[in-house]
């Protein structure tokens, strides 16, 4: 695939994230986009998708060369999700499965390490992410999920998470839950821990939400009655399960940017090849400002946009706090991918609305991205604290 990442990418990162992109074919040509629609329809899988980013050992990229990985950091995960988002497959799994991991790589024991990160480099080992609860929503903490010690040394967990993405093909779920008991105080730095959950244990049932979102992956609602799970579980220490999540949380940012910012660029291109040949007026309606602006300005943005999630990339792998240029990847990136989808529709005209036409099936995704994994008000109100030093909100 060709693209010309000069501009954005930093030099020092420029040759991976080229390697990335050439690598996309390989797993488009095992899962091409409409294949990945059919299964959509049929309400069934796209096992072909994860199979073919396994076999590009895609998965390895993000843990370090002496792990055993093929390093490349936050910034190699977001050129894969991108890459694979541009032509119109993006990997749910994928994003899931690497954010979750990063939890365990910075915090985790060797043998959790061992247990559950260099088993996702063969695709093994996938997760989803446990955070969201029905009457939590964005808000943590006021999570209920409990783990309380058990006799036997481990913890009983007990609670509900919903709109968890891809629990059914997952075989663990990084999951936070409050280890504070009773009237004992809640907070970012105390309160909370962090656990590898084991899906397949006596206790957890998946319920799945009916989303229509065009894609062959899924949303369930996960009920914990009372599971059992071994000290080992734990990652990292007991009540700074928070903050853990956080190490978690900044890269899922920055790689739904990269997810949102994709399928912008399929649909931007969609819209560019349509308006370039459909001429009802003797000439093609791409030669009309009214038809063009939208397009140019769609593409300015995401060209913005893009250049703040590749710099908070490179900033986080750097090691600093890469939280504000996270969120605001999110937030351009999210935006930015709307404003294209809406133009790439307004462009089709009616034919936007015909399923096969392939347009108006890229709006749902782009819409619910607006509002998860964090809603765009929350990441202004971080913003307008953090960097403005505004009232909390």
């Amino acid at each position: 695939m060709a693209l010309d990442i000069s501009p954005t990418v930093h030099p020092e990162s420029a040759d991976l994230v080229a390697s990335v992109f050439d690598a996309v074919d390989g797993v488009l040509a095992a899962c091409p986009r409409s294949l990945y629609l059919q299964r959509s329809r049929q309400k069934e899988h796209a096992p072909e998708l994860w199979d073919a980013i396994v076999a590009a050992d895609l998965l390895a990229i993000g843990i370090p060369e002496e792990r055993g990985g093929a390093g490349g950091g936050l910034t190699g995960c977001v050129a894969v999700m991108e890459s694979l988002s541009r032509v119109g497959i993006p990997p749910l799994q994928y994003s899931l499965t690497t954010f979750s991991r990063e939890a365990i790589l910075r915090y985790g024991t060797e043998q959790q390490i061992t247990d559950h990160v260099l088993t996702t480099m063969t695709g093994e080992r996938r997760f989803c992410l446990g955070v969201t609860e029905p009457d939590a929503g964005t808000n943590s903490f006021a999570a209920r999920t409990t783990a309380t010690r058990s006799s036997s040394g481990g913890y009983r967990i007990s609670g509900q998470k919903v709109y968890i993405s891809a629990a059914d093909e997952s075989d663990h779920i990084l999951l936070l839950a409050r280890t504070a008991g009773p009237g004992e105080p809640v907070g970012r730095r105390q309160g909370f821990g962090v656990f590898v959950v084991d899906l397949s244990l006596p206790g957890i049932e998946l319920r799945r939400l009916d989303v229509e979102w065009h894609a062959p992956e899924y949303q369930f609602e996960v009920f914990f009655d009372d599971v059992e799970v071994p000290a080992e579980a734990l990652i990292g220490e007991e009540g700074l399960g928070f903050d853990h999540m956080l190490s978690v949380l900044n890269q899922e940012r920055v790689v739904v940017a990269a997810w949102a910012l994709g399928l912008g660029e399929y649909a931007l291109q969609k819209a560019v090849d349509y308006a370039k040949t459909r001429a009802p007026f003797g000439r093609p309606i791409g030669s009309f400002q009214g038809v063009q602006h939208p397009l140019a300005l769609a593409k300015a943005e995401m060209e913005a946009a893009r250049q703040v999630m590749y710099s908070a990339a490179a900033e986080y792998d750097s090691g600093r706090d890469a939280g504000a240029k996270a969120n605001m990847a999110k937030l351009l990136g999210a935006r930015a991918a709307l404003a294209a989808v809406d133009a790439a529709i307004q462009t089709h005209g009616g034919s936007a609305f015909v399923y096969e036409t392939d347009v108006v099936t890229l709006w749902p995704m782009i819409r619910v991205l607006q509002i998860a994994p964090i809603n765009n008000e929350s990441v202004l109100n971080y913003l307008g604290e953090r960097l403005l030093g505004l009232p909390r909100s």
